[in-house]
């Protein structure tokens, strides 16, 4: 049976590459398509969900990334005064969302994994899997993309510089990490 609560215990580094998956991280997808929606969405959260696509924002606390016209996934981006998560956004998601039928508010945390990558070598990792483009991608700070990486559906988002969060489902997510470790040994 599947191990929901199971992680990558691996922390790996490479020259020019770091990977490591980075747990617990409360993660929602959010879907609307009404004014009335994304309005209570930034009321709730104090943060406008980006309408452009494949982009993102970021506040303090959490980042929202664009995937859909509308949808979104919305995630904590770590420890905020001692606590590793913002599980009360769900809950004040519902309470200003699904209640009022403006759209559906789903938690995700454990069917996606996040690994975070560091080095000037991860798009070099990511090239040598997937047929995406990456030239413009790492140019733009904020940007995210669905893709496939050694046949595996990803949702990348380019944090910072040689920087990046990429979200994969749990059930691959050995598979790919196994995949990326064999080939960052390579690179």
């Amino acid at each position: 049976m599947l191990n929901y609560n199971q992680t990558i215990k691996e922390k790996k580094s490479y020259q020019g590459l770091q990977m490591n998956e980075v747990k617990p991280v409360m993660k929602l997808i959010v879907r609307g398509k009404k004014r009335e929606f994304l309005s209570a969405i930034g009321k709730s959260l104090n943060m406008v969900l980006p309408i452009k696509a494949n982009t993102s924002t970021q506040t303090e606390k959490l980042t929202a990334l664009w995937l859909s016209p509308d949808e979104w996934m919305i995630f904590s981006n770590g420890v905020v005064k001692g606590n590793t998560n913002t599980y009360d956004t769900e809950i004040i998601l519902n309470k200003n969302i699904c209640k009022l039928n403006l759209g559906a508010v789903v938690d995700v945390t454990d069917q996606y994994v996040r690994i975070v990558l560091k080095g000037d070598k991860v798009y070099d990792l990511f090239q040598t899997g997937s047929p995406f483009n990456f030239n413009e991608f790492r140019n733009k700070i904020g940007s995210v993309t669905q893709t496939i990486i050694a046949k595996v559906d990803v949702i990348i988002h380019n944090q910072n510089q040689n920087e990046v969060n990429l979200f994969v489902r749990r059930s691959f997510s050995e598979h790919l990490f196994s995949w990326m470790n064999d080939s960052a040994s390579r690179l």
